[in-house]
């Protein structure tokens, strides 16, 4: 989990701030006016935020799954914008031996980036691969 950017926690405080004023002004229209001009007010608040919180979800969504660029072209192959330690495709595969170690990112302008999509089966990265195991029934102890 990455920790959050400065100015991700201003939107969030931001966020409640308005959220918490927004609740205050609820309970003074039913405290100040009447229950029934409350909830009116309250249910077009409440599908306001809603219709937002749906729009900020897809947003979200579309970023999240633009394509990173390292998508698989084979069955049951790999591939990563960065390095991988440990890769296995196939069935039945044993592996008891400790992953090796993640190795480190390729250097900037070394063109690691553009590595053609694995065939199946296949392992590709844009770093470096500490171990590739594939095929059926691998035995590792």
């Amino acid at each position: 989990m990455t920790a959050m950017s400065t100015a991700a926690k201003r939107w969030v405080w931001a966020v409640a701030i308005v959220l918490a004023a927004v609740v205050v002004a609820l309970v003074l229209v039913v405290v100040l006016v009447d229950l029934d001009t409350g909830d009116r007010v309250a249910s077009v608040v409440g599908a306001s935020l809603a219709a937002v919180a749906l729009v900020v979800a897809s947003v979200q969504l579309a970023q999240s799954t633009a394509g990173s660029g390292a998508e698989a072209a084979g069955a049951r192959s790999v591939r990563a914008a960065g390095s991988i330690g440990r890769a296995v495709t196939g069935d039945r595969n044993r592996l008891a031996a400790r992953p090796p170690a993640v190795p480190p990112p390729p250097a900037p302008g070394s063109g690691g980036t553009d590595t053609p999509p694995p065939g199946e089966r296949g392992v590709s990265a844009g770093g470096g691969v500490g171990e590739a195991v594939t095929g059926d029934e691998n035995r590792q102890m």
